[in-house]
Order: C-alpha cells, then sequence, then structure tokens
C-alpha cells in the first residue's frame, strides 16, 4: 500500500468544516437561553465535516451544484429564526478587520456562519479557523521539503507567541495567512487566556499528528481511528472547549473529549468511504489494510469490475464499523442546550448518515460519485432542529441500510447488531415519523425558501467582505 504522502496527509479544519445556519433568537434546544453561538468539525463543525483536497475543500454535503452552501431558515422549527446579524466591522481593530477580509478569502461560506455568532466566540472561532487554516497550508504545500516541514509542523504551535515569525515561500492558494501571520498571532494574543489555550494546545497536537502521517500507512483500524482523530476529532474536541468555554453550553461539552472525538471520527470516516474512487485517482489512501487486505491484494483492486462483490463488502464493513460512533454522537446532541450550537453540530451528522445509507451496498461508490439529492439535503438541513427530529432521521437512515444487507454479506451479523443499538437510542415519535416523507409541494416550497435564503445570505456575506475592505482602505 502506499504511504500517505503529504498532500494525502491530514487535512485539517477544511476536512471538517460544515455549514451552519444563522443565529436564532430565543433559548436552544433542550432549554437554557443567552448567547447563541456556533462552530466550524468540522465545527464543521465538525462538528462537522468535509474533506480538504488540493483544488478545495469537500464538505459532508452534496457538491455545489447539488445543494446551496448555506442553510435555508428553520421554518419547522418551534420558533422563528432571526436573520443572520451583520455585526459591526468599525467596532474592530483594525489587524481583527484583516482577520475578517483573511476569513473570507479563505472561505466566504464559513466566514458567513461566523459572523452570526455572538461575542467573544465569534473573534475566538475566526481565529481559530486561520490558525488551522495556516497550518493546514504548511502541510498541503508540496514545495516545502520534509525536512523543513517535518519540524515546522511540529513547532507550529510556538510561533503563535513569536510575534514577527512568517513564513514567505509557500506557493499554496491561501498563503496570505502564512505571510501575514504576525496580524493573526497578534489577534490570537488578544483572545482570553481560556481561548489561547485551546487553541495552542489543539494546534500542537495537530501539527504533531500531521507529521506522524506524513509518510505512515493506514494499516490497521487503530491507525484508522488515529488518523480521523488528528484530522477531525481534534477539531471536535477543539470546538467543544470553546463552546463550553464561551458559556453557550456547559462544561462537560468540552469536557468529555471521547463524545467530542466520535463526532469528528463519524464524518471524516464517511467522507473517506465514499470518496474512495476520487483518492484513488489522486493517488491517495486512507482505507485500512487490515480491512482492505480481507478482499484485495492491493486497495486499488476494488474498482476493478471483475472484484466489484468484494468491494461493497469491504465498503459494508467500513460502514459498520463507522455506525458504531453513532450512539455517542446522539449522546452529544442530546447534551447540548444552545439552539445554534445544536444545529451547527447536528447537521453534518445527519448528511453524514444520509450518505453512509446511500453507500451502503451501492456498487456506484467504485464506479462514480455517490451523492445526496437536492431536495433531501435541503429536507435534511430543515428539520435538523431539535434531539427528538435527529433521532427520527437517524432511524430512518439506519432502517434504510437494514433493509439493503444482503444476507450473504460478511458483516451482516455485526451491521444488524450496531443497528439494533441505535434504533434502541433514537425510535421515533408517530408524529415526527409521519414528517419523514413529503409531498412535492412540500417540497416545491422548501427549494423555494432554500433558494431565497442562499441568496440573501450571499448578500451578507459579500456586504461583509465589502465593509471589511471599506474599513482597512
Amino acid at each position: 500500500m502506499a504511504s500517505c504522502s503529504a498532500k494525502a496527509a491530514a487535512s485539517l479544519f477544511k476536512r471538517t468544516l460544515a455549514l451552519s445556519p444563522p443565529r436564532g433568537a430565543g433559548p436552544g434546544t433542550g432549554g437554557g437561553g443567552g448567547r447563541c453561538g456556533g462552530s466550524g468539525s468540522a465545527c464543521a463543525t465538525s462538528l462537522g465535516s468535509g474533506r480538504l483536497r488540493s483544488g478545495g475543500s469537500r464538505l459532508l454535503q452534496p457538491s455545489p451544484a447539488s445543494a446551496p452552501a448555506a442553510l435555508p431558515p428553520r421554518f419547522l422549527a418551534t420558533q422563528p429564526l432571526s436573520p443572520p446579524v451583520l455585526f459591526l466591522q468599525d467596532s474592530l481593530s483594525a489587524s481583527l478587520r484583516i482577520c475578517y477580509k483573511y476569513l473570507n478569502q479563505t472561505s466566504r461560506s464559513f466566514a458567513t456562519v461566523i459572523q452570526a455568532l455572538d461575542g467573544e466566540l465569534r473573534n475566538a472561532v475566526c481565529i481559530f479557523y486561520l490558525v488551522l487554516r495556516a497550518l493546514d497550508t504548511v502541510e498541503d504545500d508540496m514545495t516545502i521539503n520534509l525536512e523543513t516541514k517535518i519540524p515546522m509542523l511540529q513547532n507550529f504551535h510556538s510561533y503563535l507567541y513569536q510575534p514577527d515569525w512568517k513564513f514567505m515561500e509557500s506557493k499554496e492558494q491561501h498563503r496570505q495567512v502564512l505571510e501575514d501571520f504576525p496580524t493573526i498571532s497578534l489577534e490570537f494574543r488578544n483572545l482570553a487566556k481560556v481561548y489561547q489555550d485551546v487553541i495552542v494546545e489543539v494546534c500542537h497536537r495537530m501539527g504533531l499528528g500531521m507529521a506522524e502521517f506524513l509518510e505512515k500507512k493506514v494499516d490497521s483500524k487503530q491507525d484508522w481511528d488515529r488518523y480521523c482523530h488528528y484530522v477531525a476529532g481534534l477539531v471536535g474536541i477543539g470546538l467543544s472547549r470553546l463552546f463550553s468555554a464561551s458559556e453557550l453550553e456547559d462544561p462537560i461539552i468540552g469536557h468529555d473529549t471521547e463524545l467530542a472525538n466520535s463526532m469528528g471520527l463519524f464524518l471524516q470516516k464517511t467522507n473517506i468511504i465514499r470518496d474512495y474512487l476520487e483518492d484513488q485517482v489522486e493517488d491517495r489512501e486512507f482505507w485500512p489494510s487490515e480491512v482492505w487486505s480481507k478482499y484485495v491484494k492491493k486497495l486499488s483492486d476494488l474498482a476493478k469490475p471483475e472484484n466489484i462483490d468484494k468491494a461493497v463488502q469491504c465498503m459494508n464493513e467500513l460502514i459498520t464499523n463507522t455506525l458504531h460512533h453513532v450512539p455517542d454522537v446522539l449522546i452529544y446532541l442530546s447534551r447540548l442546550k444552545n439552539r445554534s450550537v445544536f444545529n451547527f453540530c447536528a447537521i453534518p451528522q445527519v448528511m453524514a448518515i444520509a450518505t453512509l445509507a446511500a453507500c451502503y451496498n451501492n456498487k456506484q461508490v467504485f464506479r462514480g460519485t455517490v451523492k445526496i439529492r437536492k431536495g433531501q439535503a435541503v429536507t435534511l438541513m430543515m428539520d435538523a432542529t431539535n434531539i427528538d427530529a435527529v433521532k427520527a432521521i437517524m432511524y430512518q437512515y439506519v432502517e434504510e441500510i437494514y433493509q439493503k444487507i444482503p444476507s450473504t454479506d460478511p458483516s451482516s451479523s455485526r451491521t444488524q447488531q450496531i443497528i439494533a443499538s441505535i434504533r434502541s437510542m433514537s425510535v421515533p415519535s408517530s408524529a415526527l415519523l409521519s414528517r419523514i416523507h413529503y409531498s412535492p409541494i412540500y417540497l416545491s416550497c422548501v427549494m423555494l425558501l432554500a433558494a431565497l435564503s442562499w441568496q440573501y445570505l450571499s448578500t451578507v456575506s459579500k456586504a461583509t467582505e465589502e465593509f471589511v475592505h471599506t474599513g482597512e482602505n
């Protein structure tokens, strides 16, 4: 098996960023008032996920042509949403305005999400993103030799406390975050210490993990978990700690790192499974050899037509492994009390379970691209607004997987067992279950609202970027 090259190694925050809806008003899921917040897991969140490639990020959602990049209003929620708030840029320091300019340049859609956050959490997540974007730019730059790159990754966290450190030799698209790193590190040092501690620790651990997997193979299932922890689990852990530090969520959200890690692993593994063919084309290998070697001699052999049955069995085994994270996901989400944080975390997870259901026992994974339909994606985005709705969605898709389990599949008994466990945690009420299927008129309304919302959010994002530019000049 080919080793994971620098291009194929950890892709960090961009692999785990998912879009969040506009900030809501009023108390969140499970009660609890206070400020609304959200984050990037990839969190997407991660707690959300998309996997970075050299051409850009791949989120756990349909391609830009298949679905809007921002979320529509949650008209199924018990309370209406407030529109996204365009915070006043003129209240920011000149260096912080530059940071938001870089945020808009490197991730326009995620910039809109961050700018909808409340108070100090907004700036903390912005800087968290830019620091990890800079770290990722080092890792992703193939022009940096390993003798230079490995020490940089391992020591990158220390540069946050070196006011003049910058790197001018990168050839990557987003090299401005390295060339003007002094501005980013300045705003990092201006954050409250509780936020600094989270960011520097995650940056340190992630840099070490990136260096480890520059040339290391993903052999065992433990290696797979470890790799996914570095590129996705750590983002989930870091953002969970930011949620708690902001007091939008209880301390247990930041303290229970096992659940936060599972949130990231569920998203990352789903991406790795879905993107088998694309990764093969780009000479990247993330499937653990402990699993695929039971079916073929080389991972690339799974794409051969004569091996299609074995390929599907191998994929089904990995999907079964990934489903074991769902109980942790449900526990994590059930603890969230702030509505916008909940939506931000929940939407990538329901997109992931829908993706797994589409991939399970599907030969198309080895022949082309498996995507979630546009209408399906919009419905998921609009419905994942509370824990009961998320449980209903999880129940629907694990039932879909269950109905497709072949009796001859080597992993069938294990798949049935984990589905039984998920069922026990996610049995929906009859009222919620009846809302899973919608009429064409309903879906037409959904699509109209989605289009209008995306147009509005795009306008807000563009206006914000122009505001930053104007303020800078």
